[in-house]
Order: structure tokens, then sequence, then C-alpha cells
């Protein structure tokens, strides 16, 4: 599976931005997928994800409320609605995926990795 990422750009806190995950190949739609970011000198996060078939999603405690995924099947495309930006959501955001059908929070269990698409929230 190949993802690219996209939608990225300069938005002023407490604005809005819609991320897109476009997944490519033979069944796109059947795997799970993550949203992650990295700001400069930290570790890459985990955000959210939606498993194959959207049967369950999982968000991290401090994305609760702001950040929304979701997933337009016709488009193989999966989003992140981000809301109530602030200038800590600064980082790179890269969607991620794993054919398990489970989701997990950790990068390791994620082989296929879109190429990033960077957000800067300004104050």
């Amino acid at each position: 599976v190949q993802l690219q990422a996209s939608g990225g750009g300069l938005v002023q806190a407490g604005g809005s931005l819609r991320l897109s995950c476009a997944v490519s190949g033979r069944t796109p739609n059947r795997y799970t997928v993550a949203w992650f970011r990295q700001a400069p000198g930290t570790e890459r996060e985990f955000l959210v994800a939606t498993s194959r078939f959207d049967t369950s999603t999982y968000y991290a405690d401090f994305v609760k409320g702001r950040f929304t995924i979701s997933r337009d099947y016709a488009k193989k495309t999966v989003y992140l609605e981000m809301n109530g930006l602030k200038p800590e959501d600064t980082a790179v955001y890269y969607c991620a995926a794993n054919k398990r059908g489970v989701i997990y929070s950790n990068t390791d269990d994620y082989p296929s990795w879109g190429q990033g698409t960077l957000v800067t929230v300004s104050s």
C-alpha cells in the first residue's frame, strides 16, 4: 500500500485544517490507518486511528474533541479534521497503515508511511 498525505499549511491559532491521506494499492480500504505527528526535536506521537472498515477508532486523549478522523471509501482517502488548533500543534503530520485490522499506537506497528505534511500554527 502507498500513502500520500496532503493538506498542511499555515493557520492561525484557533483555526482549522483538514489533512488528507490518499491510500493506494490493491485493497486500500482493508487497512487500518493512523495519523501521527512529529515536532522538531521530539519523537513521533500517535494521534488517532481508524481500523479497517472503520469498525473502531481510537483517539489520543490530548486530541479528543478537537481532531476527527474519517474515511471516504469511494475516494480511498482518510481525513484528519483539526479544529481549535494551537501553536503546540505545529508539526509534520504523517499517515500510516497496517493490514492487521487492529489499532496500535506504536510507530513500529505501521509498516507503511506517507511522506508527511507540515502544519504550522501561528499565535
